[in-house]
């Protein structure tokens, strides 16, 4: 039998030269590609090109290196097996008893907002995962490591065990490479099945998540929780925050801040949302990241104590003094400057996230858990087309009530249903959300709005089944409103829009958020 011998072929360079050197003190061949090999010279290594063990040279421009039946024969043979070990020596193929290999960063490239299509085809490994599954699929003789985090602990079991490796850690190792090429496809597919003239929802939805953060617990303390992250998310996605300071973030703090973030995001830039358990309390924009926090504070005071802000924009010094000013628990923003910093600073349980500004949109799915399965649906990020609404009432809106009410139909939108928002052209001054009564939903709106309901307009997420909950708005004093209409009683309602002068548009286009 021939002596034993390492594949050694990375992106990843971290601590392959160290896993290297443990491999050659017990007695390995190191046999390597490109610029792994190089790496490896570089740190006065013995290395073996892998075209000298194949007799063939990387070709295509390294599209084809280590895909040859002398290494894969290396890698897969059954040493338990007579025919395999004389079939082994009758074509040459010794065996490979450690394969070290991780892939083109494929994730990591497409996650970047200005990646091209070329250069992410470029970065699809094939050799690469092929190796992994082999090794993998043979881990009763060989030892699989894809992940730079696992060589030292491996390095250490070839010293205790005189450079052997247990049938334990290679099942463990196998299992893992199994998960990481599992992952790598399903990311490919992801991505490319969104850029493609494809069925909206392919016959199997294939998901890669990985594990950003085990949490203290999950919304209570009797449940267990986690972070996954989508591999190959943008960098403008929730799950890429950057964290500048704060405690560790809780199961619900991440979903207060995704809510807050996607409905920042639905109204436009320069906006602001105050959130609390997943229902915003306040929704603004300003000509400053302090006059949209103010603002967005003045919708509900109260609600707002304790709760989770998205800004989508960049933080200064006078945002951050009215942002510690108050009782937070998240900050949420694209940017924050260093005034800033050293401000938020001064409350160190404060946690304070940037993601990156919002990319041109792609298609996005929205995926949540049922019993036994998984809905999927498109994302209710398209801004809608104002052009087509239509206004049913006797007056139609002024110019300054179509401005309250482009904004808050926006607004509406990140609001749980039933929703129900009133305010002008550039805040929420009451809201109404995760009703099972649309009047109820009226009620709190308004009840929250106070004397600023009157003159202002409203929004609903969906119309409204009978004139109850209008007439709630009118006698208030709200002027304008804009729902998606479509009810059986929608001539009721619109006469009794008529009959206190209100200005009724349908938009045609429901937003119920779940």
């Amino acid at each position: 039998m021939s002596k034993k011998r390492a594949l050694l072929s990375v992106s990843d360079r971290t601590g392959l030269a160290d896993l290297a050197a443990a491999l050659l003190r017990h007695g390995f061949e190191l046999v390597s590609t490109g610029g792994t090999a190089e790496h490896l010279a570089a740190a006065g290594l013995p290395v073996t090109q892998a075209g000298e063990v194949t007799g063939f040279p990387e070709v295509f421009g390294g599209r084809v290196k280590t895909l040859h039946p002398v290494l894969f024969g290396g890698v897969l043979f059954d040493r338990s097996v007579e025919r395999h070990r004389e079939e082994a020596a009758a074509h040459s193929i010794g065996p490979v008893d450690v394969v070290a290999v991780n892939l083109y960063p494929f994730e990591a490239t497409v996650a970047r907002p200005d990646v091209v299509f070329g250069e992410a085809i470029e970065k699809i490994d094939v050799g690469g995962p092929s190796l992994l599954r082999a090794a993998a699929k043979n881990h009763a003789h060989v030892a699989v490591l894809c992940d730079p985090a696992d060589y030292a602990a491996f390095a250490a079991e070839l010293d205790a065990n005189g450079g052997a490796s247990t049938p334990e850690t290679r099942r463990r190792l196998a299992a893992k490479a199994f998960r990481r090429t599992a992952a790598y496809d399903a990311a490919i597919s992801a991505w490319i099945t969104a850029r493609a003239d494809a069925e909206p929802f392919p016959e199997r939805l294939t998901l890669s998540w990985e594990l950003g953060a085990t949490l203290r617990y999950g919304e209570n303390p009797h449940q267990r929780g986690a972070f996954y992250r989508a591999s190959a998310s943008p960098a403008s996605a929730l799950g890429r925050f950057v964290s500048l300071q704060g405690k560790e973030l809780s199961y619900n703090n991440l979903l207060d801040a995704d809510a807050a973030l996607v409905t920042t995001r639905r109204v436009g830039p320069g906006t602001l949302t105050i959130v609390k358990h997943r229902i915003p309390s306040g929704i603004a924009r300003g000509r400053s990241g302090a006059e949209a926090f103010e603002r967005a504070w003045a919708s509900d005071p109260v609600a707002g104590f304790g709760g989770v802000v998205a800004y989508a924009g960049r933080i200064d010094r006078a945002a951050a003094e009215a942002l510690t000013s108050r009782f937070l628990e998240v900050v949420v923003a694209e940017e924050v400057d260093e005034e800033a910093r050293a401000l938020l600073a001064k409350k160190p349980n404060l946690r304070v996230l940037t993601v990156s500004p919002e990319p041109e949109p792609v298609r996005r799915l929205e995926v949540r858990g049922i019993d036994g399965g998984l809905l999927v649906q498109d994302a209710d990020v398209e801004p809608g087309a104002a052009e087509t609404w239509k206004v049913v009432s006797h007056r139609a809106p002024t110019a300054a009530e179509t401005d309250a009410l482009l904004f808050l139909e926006r607004a509406v939108r990140g609001v749980v249903s039933n929703a129900i928002v009133v305010g002008g052209a550039d805040a929420t001054y009451g809201i109404g959300g995760g009703r099972t009564s649309r009047v109820d939903a009226c009620r709190d709106a308004v009840g929250k709005a106070g004397a600023r309901a009157k003159g202002a307009a409203a929004a609903s997420d969906a119309f409204f089944p009978f004139p109850d909950g209008l007439l709630v708005l009118a006698e208030a004093g709200v002027t304008a409103v804009v729902e998606p209409g479509g009810s059986v009683k929608d001539a009721d309602v619109i006469d009794a829009a008529n009959a206190h002068g209100l200005a009724l548009v349908f938009s045609g286009r429901r937003h119920f958020r779940h």
